[in-house]
């Protein structure tokens, strides 16, 4: 598209109007946020003057507090951290990271991960990205109410590095996506607004550009691009070889292979009570500790930080699927940083290569990381699949626990044994509503016989079902009421009069039903 001489001033206008609009609504949002808690301070000043009573000087604090919270947060929008210095990063490695922040909301949100090119640095200040990319998957998490997914992805050309978060969440309405990014405005009840301008600013000043795509009830897509770091040697710096990456007698890399029949003979050495349990672990779980250790001791000299996380994850589901003692690997990962070390000193020594105090502290930092890196995917990854397990074997419990027993094609039973607590009935309710979408049942007799004690809050929740039931279009039977039951029941004034049919026993209910259906198939 091109502009012509007489359409260009009005563009220039329509910008100027544009921005002229942002800040009124940036001015306004001030106004808003700061006016509210100096009015409150204004008001407990007055009442002090009244009374001098602790209180109102507490609660004009920390009014005073709010106030100053919304002008530094303002500031920190609106100028970069100078102290914070660039660094190189790999977005995938800290992708990976910030989205196990999450994991006690996997149960319920499916993260779908799309890395095309790991290993790919930015330049950036590396704090500020870390905080913007938490926000953006915070955002995409409380963004879905129910269940769904979250798609996360990485790419790289020849001149930049694009990440994009994706959730199917409620989305934005299109009206509104042009004000993302503004102080103050916010699509969420109880939101600052502050969050996605953090998020905004944090990008700009990291030389990134973000992009917003969204529909409402579809879901909401954050693309976001930095140029690509074109200097090796910026790449050499996030490895952890620094000056050692190349001398007269090679790498680190072909040093370690060169000596990898020592280094392994040194390791079993230090892990004294691993080494009895090699052949053990190895037949439970197919897992060679030995050749694993040294795949790690190469990507933590190479600096391959997404390899390390990415086998740390691996490991850790390896280790958790075969219910392995982690004392165990603990010890060895110990043992290895060992080794490692020993053996790192020793090609110094080979080389002649003496360096400065800030050389090796650099190193050691470097190295270090990577290591309690992979022990932090590795307990992370563990833990998540024992929780997944621990999960699934709880639904089917469940299941189990809500045993409905077809007895004809419009008839079933509901038999429930032992204890009826409210996390118990909510699971029963679920169920019974859902089957009796799913098979159409015109008959549903609910056995109270093997229940001992029911308290009548779940009394209650019983009876709210049993309305659910009659709107699916079926009748509900119920049989085996106990005396207990029953007192709590017209103590509480309790009754499934109107509701549900009750008879005396499980035998009665059906010899009812089957007679019913005997004599409907006859006429």
């Amino acid at each position: 598209m091109h502009w012509t001489e007489n359409s260009q001033p009005s563009r220039k206008s329509d910008v100027h109007l544009s921005q002229l609009a942002s800040v009124g609504q940036i001015a306004a949002g001030i106004a808003h946020e700061v006016k509210n808690p100096l009015t409150a301070v204004k008001g407990f000043l007055q009442l002090l003057k009244e009374r001098n009573e602790q209180k109102y000087i507490e609660i004009a604090q920390s009014e005073l507090e709010n106030a100053i919270a919304v002008l530094q947060n303002l500031l920190q929008m609106s100028k970069p951290d100078l102290e914070e210095p660039f660094v190189s990063l790999d977005l995938t490695v800290e992708l990976e990271s910030l989205t196990q922040l999450f994991q006690d909301q996997f149960y319920r949100v499916t993260v779908v991960k799309h890395f095309q090119h790991p290993g790919t640095f930015i330049v950036c200040k590396k704090n500020q990205i870390k905080k913007a990319l938490f926000n953006l998957l915070k955002n995409a998490f409380e963004a879905i109410p129910d269940k769904g997914t979250i798609t996360i992805g990485q790419s790289a050309s020849e001149s930049e590095v694009t990440i994009y978060i994706q959730d199917n969440g409620s989305g934005i309405p299109k009206k509104k996506l042009e004000l993302l990014g503004t102080p103050f405005f916010t699509t969420k009840e109880n939101g600052t607004g502050m969050g996605l301008t953090f998020v905004f600013s944090v990008i700009h000043q990291n030389n990134g550009t973000i992009k917003v795509e969204s529909e409402e009830s579809v879901g909401t897509k954050f693309t976001i691009s930095f140029p690509l770091t074109k200097d090796d040697s910026v790449r050499r710096e996030a490895a952890v070889l620094l000056q050692l990456e190349r001398t007269e007698n090679g790498s680190l890399k072909e040093f370690f292979e060169h000596y990898r029949s020592a280094f392994e003979e040194r390791l079993l050495a230090e892990a004294v009570n691993v080494r009895e349990k090699i052949d053990e672990i190895m037949a439970i779980g197919n897992i060679d500790l030995v050749a694993n250790a040294h795949k790690l001791v190469l990507y933590i000299v190479e600096g391959r930080e997404h390899e390390v996380v990415s086998f740390a994850r691996t490991e850790g589901i390896s280790w958790a699927k075969h219910s392995l003692t982690l004392a165990f690997k603990l010890e060895w990962i110990q043992a290895v940083r060992r080794v490692m070390w020993n053996f790192l000193y020793n090609y110094d020594l080979m080389n002649d290569y003496l360096g400065s105090k800030e050389q090796f502290y650099d190193l050691e930092k470097r190295i270090n990381e990577l290591m309690d890196l992979f022990l932090s995917h590795f307990f992370m990854s563990y833990s998540q699949f024992k929780d997944n397990l621990i999960r699934a074997q709880q639904e089917i419990v469940e299941d189990l626990s809500v045993p409905i027993i077809p007895v004809t094609p419009s008839t079933a039973i509901l038999p429930l044994i032992g204890d009826v607590d409210l996390h118990r009935s909510a699971a029963i309710e679920d169920k019974v509503i859902s089957h009796l979408g799913d098979r159409r049942i015109e008959s549903l007799i609910i056995d109270l016989s093997g229940v001992l004690k029911m308290e009548a809050e779940v009394i209650v929740r019983l009876i709210r079902m049993i309305d659910g039931i009659k709107m699916m279009g079926c009748q509900t039977t119920i049989t085996g009421l106990r005396p207990e039951t029953v007192k709590i029941m017209i103590s509480s004034d309790l009754t499934f009069t109107h509701k549900a049919m009750t008879k005396g026993t499980l035998q009665q209910a059906l010899a009812e039903h089957l007679l019913q259906d005997k004599d409907a198939k006859g006429a």
